[in-house]
């Protein structure tokens, strides 16, 4: 009977490692730094050099164009009431990407806008991530796919292809009649309602942006789509490329979409560059932010270097305590580089934003973690901009109001049982 259990304690493992694969509780960043065949550190690219946007576009396949305006919306209340106007406004097509879905007043309104347009002869996508949106009950995707909206689900779990499950879509994409397009980090759900200053009310940063970067985010939606249905959407409907031939003017912007790889991924090419980039100021919001060695080292290697350095994070009550814990483990490195850093009192905090020098900015899906970067598809609209970067800024240091610094003497009298639960969940970073 001994015997019996020793096996099954060994064999269990081993069987979930045959069937998940090995490499997803190991991948972790292949990337140490950035370096210059010219040898020294002042031959790397400055965030506002015309050399910094063409490594950024080469590194990354990202191509930084004119045409664009761009709007930041800082919370539920600006976010939705503007995506629901633009829904309703649709002529032609909806096309859209969510991971995180759930039942309440958000979801109602959503479903009821989607039939209507259905209603008024408008082609309506929807993709939605198999485990991100798994609470939407089966009559609330029944009642859209009877009114005529098309849906898909992306990567179903299922055990005969569970080397699948642990990459999801983390995407949010909306694209209105190829003309409008938004990303962030919102979901369908009332947890984002409200100005993300009060308790249970989420605080996050998406944009709105109509330019030719609503083609890339168009892009987004027709890979997940054909991962999801076989099938590869195109044609004006879909593509209305003759509406940006001629963008000129306007804000210099693309969306980037990340997807896993077993080398290094867009989003850690991007991410390195963008630090060595900085020269004067690196604001990174991000909710999840458990940054591994190599990476905590180029973040140190900067405020060495004399850029003022700054991480706004969520506090010890976020909604994954397992990955507070992992971060904070990396805390006290970067506390002696002399990074600084914040947790978000106010409420719970899910910003993925990064601002280099005012000029150089990011909005999206992606966390400053392994899932992120090595397992999960994320989106961003990026931009070379100084009006975006001084909203971005603006932004940073309004939530710094609400936030609470974090000092190196503050943080080594934490408690034991905390630095336990550090070391442990330190240990397994790269799977939370």
């Amino acid at each position: 009977m001994l015997l019996d259990v020793l096996l099954a304690v060994v064999a269990l493992p081993i069987l979930a490692l045959a069937l998940v694969g090995f490499r997803y509780l190991t991948r972790n960043s292949s990337l140490r730094g950035v370096r210059s065949l010219g040898g020294g550190r002042g031959d790397l690219p400055a965030a506002g050099d015309a050399l910094f946007r063409h490594t950024i576009e080469l590194h990354t396949r990202v191509v930084l164009r004119e045409g664009h305006k761009i709007e930041v919306l800082t919370n539920g209340n600006e976010t939705y009431p503007c995506l629901f106007d633009d829904l309703r406004a649709a002529r032609q097509s909806i096309t859209l990407q969510m991971y995180y879905c759930q039942p309440g007043k958000v979801a109602d309104e959503f479903q009821q806008i989607l039939i209507d347009r259905v209603r008024a002869g408008v082609r309506v996508l929807f993709l939605h991530d198999a485990f991100g949106s798994a609470p939407l009950p089966r009559e609330y995707i029944d009642a859209l796919r009877k009114a005529g909206v098309e849906i898909a689900v992306f990567r179903p779990v299922k055990w005969y292809s569970l080397e699948k499950a642990y990459s999801r879509s983390h995407i949010r994409v909306v694209v209105v009649d190829g003309a409008v397009g938004y990303t962030g980090g919102f979901g369908i759900d009332d947890k984002w309602l409200g100005d993300g200053r009060h308790k249970d009310q989420w605080r996050d940063t998406n944009v709105r942006f109509t330019g030719p970067a609503v083609l890339d985010n168009q892009a987004t939606f027709a890979a997940g789509w054909g991962e999801a249905t076989g099938e590869l959407l195109t044609g004006d409907l879909f593509f209305p490329i003759a509406r940006y031939r001629e963008a000129h003017g306007g804000q210099l912007a693309a969306v980037m979409h990340s997807a896993p790889s077993v080398a290094s991924s867009v989003a850690e090419r991007f991410l390195a560059l963008s630090i060595a980039g900085a020269r004067q100021t690196l604001y990174i919001t991000n909710a999840y932010f458990v940054p591994d060695d190599d990476f905590c080292a180029m973040l140190g290697d900067a405020a060495r270097r004399g850029v003022d350095v700054r991480i706004l994070t969520a506090n010890e009550t976020n909604d994954v305590r397992s990955t507070w814990y992992a971060g904070s483990a990396k805390f006290e490195g970067l506390l002696q580089a002399r990074v600084r850093i914040y947790d978000y009192r106010a409420s719970m905090i899910h910003a993925k934003t990064v601002v280099i020098d005012g000029v150089w900015g990011s909005v999206g899906t992606m966390n400053f973690d392994n899932r992120s970067m090595s397992f999960n598809d994320e989106t961003n609209l990026v931009a070379l901009d100084n009006a975006l970067g001084a909203r971005l800024n603006d932004v940073f240091f309004k939530d710094l109001e609400f936030a609470h610094e974090i000092t190196l003497e503050e943080f080594r009298r934490r408690p034991f049982t905390h630095k336990v639960m550090e070391r442990a969940l330190n240990l397994v970073s790269q799977v939370l």
